[in-house]
């Protein structure tokens, strides 16, 4: 008799021994989905491996095999193993996020032949590649997908989002003068790309985060661009990272990998100074831009009873650049128009709802709106609490700056900037943007001003210093005359690094910071997550949690550190609490995090392993 081990996409640790019926013993092959019964319900499940004895008793028998050829290799099979134990799920949800919907849902695909391999080199090479224009990494780019396509292989290649990989398509495909696949989850035609993509010839495939898991032939070479944007890390489970997931496959597979980047993220730049990857750096052909930083606690000190949203000097320094017929960028990483809602009276601070997250005030439909979940209501006249009539709004949003520039600038034209909005500099003289224009590279201002930048760092967010000098890195790219920064804490090494035009010392003074506190890229950590209806309900078991993690025998791997509320402590009408992690060895980690979460008890409540949550 022959027996199939098939793991499921549940949060539930397999293989599970299955008996393979007789008229299915030459279709069920390593690879292949199957439908398995599976407490009570039918489901899709993975055959993981095949074999001739079963030490298990009363076992269930496979209903049906649904592929004539398997749709995982062996190489997909050994890189979603690797992911399941690295981030602490089981291998039949790291098999799941690995492929396409109509996939995981049981959709019958046409038989296929296997693309045809050739001999793969014997190590991989992984390069950081540092374009601090962020124009020169295409011809590289270009060279090295031409480089594996001549040597018979495929080349995938990863961008933040989709407009960013339509138009790498475009810039991809003229340069080459070939055609890509593109791929991205919930795209019309998803599982059709997948089916071209695994029966052809090698190729390109080009998408967001979810295409590291291309199934192309014979792997040569994996592109990832901005590889510090945090759209890279998945913000479900199982939250794997687009980086760490590339470096795993290439190491499997033994291929190229390309890590682009404006400004790198610190665990690349810290792998590059430790010799562990290469680092390449593309300079700065235009001046760099002189950058002046505002104290804004001084510029306050002088006019405390209004806020001060513009400092005379950005005033004086817009008004010079508009005299001279050039185009000004002010930059606030904040929508709508006050961030802060309310009662001078009685104090009441006006929150979503469903989220612990303060509503923003948006002027044009006189709106309340929560950024989390997108609740909205109309702005009240009158105090729901204490029926004062006057409700103070605070905190400059993107449509506050624009209304202060109209009042101060009444002769120029303004403009927003957003993502729903395709650049123009020719429409207007001054613009107001968001982080959406941080996508852009071919744009020039003749001065850029930022505004209300230190609200990033202030976040209870470990990576907040690295996405903040992020940002500024990508706006020093749209000018090489002028930046102003109004900032409170002008020491911070944010800022001197720019001030100083030495990215390096940033990241210098970042890692010494994380290695004082034993934090990353010097250890791991480890976010277990508990959610539910009920918040008393979901503390009580996050504190048992915690003190069960506590009580067990002390593992090298595992150091718990604290327990403390989630930020925010409730989103869309759940209630979070999480308990943070250290570790040294991931892997062993995940293991034994494994082991007593199976054990814990936890009705009602969804908990959730995030490991390197930055």
């Amino acid at each position: 008799m022959l027996y199939a081990k098939i793991v499921v996409g549940l949060p539930v640790e397999g293989p599970f021994d299955y008996i393979v019926p007789a008229n299915l013993t030459k279709q069920i092959t390593i690879g292949s989905r199957a439908w398995v019964p599976f407490r009570a319900k039918k489901i899709v499940g993975y055959v993981v491996k095949v074999t001739s004895a079963s030490n298990i008793k009363n076992l269930k028998k496979i209903l049906d095999c649904l592929d004539e050829q398997p749709v995982l290799d062996k190489n997909m099979l050994a890189l979603t193993k690797e992911l399941s134990e690295y981030y602490c799920c089981s291998w039949g949800e790291a098999i799941d996020t690995a492929l396409p919907d109509g996939i995981r849902k049981g959709k019958k695909i046409p038989s296929f032949k296997p693309g045809a391999g050739s001999v793969k080199p014997k190590d991989c090479a992984v390069i950081l590649l540092q374009d601090l224009e962020g124009v020169a990494r295409w011809d590289i780019y270009i060279k090295e997908i031409k480089d594996a396509l001549s040597q018979n292989k495929s080349a995938i290649a990863i961008f933040p989002d989709i407009n960013s990989v339509l138009k790498a398509n475009d810039k991809i495909t003229s340069g080459l003068n070939t055609q890509a696949t593109v791929l991205y989850r919930n795209q019309p035609k998803e599982l059709q790309a997948w089916v071209q993509l695994k029966q052809g010839k090698p190729g390109i495939a080009i998408g967001t985060r979810s295409a590291i898991f291309a199934p192309v032939n014979n792997l040569g070479l994996v592109i990832i661009d901005e590889e510090g944007d945090s759209v890279y890390k998945q913000d479900q489970e199982p939250h794997y990272h687009a980086r760490n997931v590339a470096l795993m496959r290439v190491n499997i597979e033994k291929a190229k990998l390309v890590l682009g980047a404006t400004s790198p993220s610190l665990e690349s730049f810290y792998l590059a100074k430790t010799n562990k990857i290469e680092r390449l750096i593309c300079p700065r052909n235009r001046t760099f831009p002189e950058v002046k930083l505002i104290d804004a606690r001084f510029e306050s000190s002088g006019r405390r009873k209004k806020q001060v949203i513009l400092s005379r000097y950005l005033q004086d320094s817009i008004a010079s650049v508009l005299s001279s017929s050039g185009k000004a960028l002010l930059f606030i990483n904040r929508r709508g128009f006050a961030t802060f809602a309310s009662c001078s009276n009685c104090g009441l601070v006006l929150k979503c709802p469903r989220c612990d997250i303060n509503l923003v005030y948006h002027f044009k439909g006189n709106i309340l709106n929560c950024h989390y979940c997108n609740f909205k209501t109309e702005a009240p006249s009158i105090c729901p609490n204490c029926n004062s009539n006057y409700i103070r709004y605070t905190g400059a949003g993107a449509e506050r700056v624009e209304s202060e520039l109209a009042r101060i600038f009444a002769n120029a034209k303004i403009a927003r900037i957003d993502s729903k909005t395709a650049p123009d500099t020719k429409g207007a003289d001054i613009f107001v943007a968001t982080s959406a224009i941080t996508k852009e590279d071919r744009l020039n201002f003749d001065l850029i001003g930022v505004i209300g930048i230190d609200n990033s760092l202030n976040r209870v967010d470990l990576g907040s210093s690295e996405k903040t000098f992020a940002l500024l890195v990508n706006l020093v790219k749209l000018t090489q005359n002028k930046i102003i920064i109004q900032t409170g804490i002008p020491g911070h090494a944010v800022f001197q690094s720019l001030e100083k035009r030495d990215f390096n010392y940033f990241y210098e003074e970042e890692l010494k910071t994380r290695k004082q506190l034993n934090f990353p890229p010097y250890r791991h950590i480890i976010l277990i997550k508990l959610r539910g209806a009920q918040e008393e309900h979901v503390k009580q078991r996050a504190e048992s949690l915690f003190e069960k993690l506590n009580a067990a025998p002390r593992l090298k791997s595992i150091r718990p550190v604290s327990l403390n509320p989630g930020q925010p402590s409730q989103l869309r009408g759940k209630f979070y609490w999480q308990a943070l992690i250290l570790s040294s060895d991931v892997k062993a980690a995940c293991k034994s995090l494994k082991n007593y979460l199976k054990d814990f008890s936890h009705s009602g409540i969804i908990v959730t392993v995030d490991v390197d949550p930055l």
